[in-house]
């Protein structure tokens, strides 16, 4: 059976007859989207970032074999394609935002940490910056965050990543519950956030967008799964600008590949996860996993890899290929674009001896279509 982290009971709901006749829900094929009301969109509630604790990391209970176990298994996927990032200008519009008073979760106590475990998976999970925060305003990193948002009366944070000038990437648990048919709501994203400063300033989220299967219950998940360990823990968020603008102008934004870009025919990849856990740094500083991965056939197609990111870390990017080039005399590898999304943060095992964690895959049928639906119309976040 499975250990749940994520099926922990929120005050002061609001149910799905509410958003129905609001009509801000709508389901376009294989994707869901939801349309805040405009007083969700105004301006940025600054109590929603001091009160935000980390959305706990959903889990699983069950050990794996070992990390490189006979699950690791050539998986069909399709043909692999990608859509580029972009460097940014790095302008910065800094704001200053509350000190966070973030409680380590029971749920998250369970599963914290998570250097190699008994999964005998290794990794290095560090902080981005070695000193100050020189390296998380700099391309590529700057492109990633933390996304804040609400369940009823209670603040929530996730980690978060630009695919687009105006467009997030994040896990569908960071933006709606699994199978209730219900959106979270007031999403905030703050690119490059380092303790109290948002360089970058504090952007809304104007239509979050969710997989339909997700948000009705009906995705394929590991066996004996409810809502942990499935296909389509991806969604999107288009931002709402600012006269005129998105953050992705001045901090860039990461390019996102599917149906295996950057992995080996055995279905191998170097991940680079981007994250704000709350057992690290109380979740204020950007951390970095750096470790292996494979396509598990037996976890809905999952990609796991080693690390002790916690909670807090749902949604941040799994990267590959991260980091500015240097000027080559040798030739490229295979599928080389730099900075490519495959993936974010979706669970971790509750025993912390395992230390490893899993991510949703980024397919044709996910990834693509949930893109394609925020971005209809040429719309100027995307372009």
């Amino acid at each position: 059976m499975l250990s749940l982290a994520a099926a922990v009971a929120f005050g002061g709901l609001v149910s799905a007859d509410v958003f129905a006749q609001q009509q801000t829900v709508a389901t376009k094929g294989r994707v869901t989207l939801y349309a805040p009301p405009a007083q969700e969109r105004q301006a940025t509630s600054l109590d929603d970032i001091a009160n935000a604790q980390p959305m706990p990391l959903p889990t699983i209970d069950f050990m794996p074999i070992d990390a490189m176990e006979a699950d690791i298994a050539p998986l069909s996927q399709g043909t692999p394609g990608f859509s580029a990032g972009s460097r940014g200008t790095g302008q910065k519009t800094p704001v200053t935002v509350p000190v966070e008073t973030l409680l380590l979760d029971e749920e998250d106590a369970g599963i914290a940490p998570q250097e190699y475990g008994t999964a005998n998976h290794p990794y290095t999970t560090a902080r981005v910056d070695t000193s100050g925060n020189n390296v998380t305003q700099t391309y590529p990193f700057r492109a990633a965050g933390k996304l804040y948002f609400r369940d009823g009366a209670s603040s929530f944070v996730c980690s978060a990543s630009l695919i687009k000038r105006g467009v997030i990437v994040t896990a569908a648990h960071c933006v709606a519950k699994y199978g209730a048919r219900r959106f979270y709501t007031n999403f905030q994203f703050v690119p490059a956030k380092y303790n109290t400063l948002a360089p970058y300033g504090t952007w809304t989220g104007a239509l979050p967008a969710v997989m339909t299967a997700y948000f009705n219950g009906t995705d394929v998940c590991a066996a004996g799964a409810v809502g942990v360990v499935c296909r389509n823990d991806v969604a999107v968020i288009r931002l709402a600008p600012q006269s005129g603008r998105f953050p992705g102008t001045s901090t860039g934004w990461l390019g996102y590949g599917w149906n295996g870009f950057g992995f080996t025919p055995n279905n191998l990849a170097l991940i680079n996860q981007l994250g704000y856990p709350v057992s690290h740094d109380s979740g204020n500083i950007m951390q970095r996993t750096d470790s292996q991965g494979f396509v598990s056939s037996s976890l809905a197609g999952n990609t796991v890899w080693g690390g002790r990111q916690t909670g807090g870390s749902s949604g941040g990017p799994e990267v590959v290929n991260l980091g500015i080039r240097g000027a080559l005399s040798t030739p490229l590898g295979s599928e080389s674009d730099p900075n490519i999304v495959i993936g974010t943060t979706s669970w971790g095992y509750t025993n912390p001896a395992v230390k490893q964690q899993g991510a949703s895959p980024f397919l044709s049928t996910n990834i693509v279509p949930l893109v394609n639906q925020v971005c209809a119309a040429s719309n100027p976040a995307c372009l």
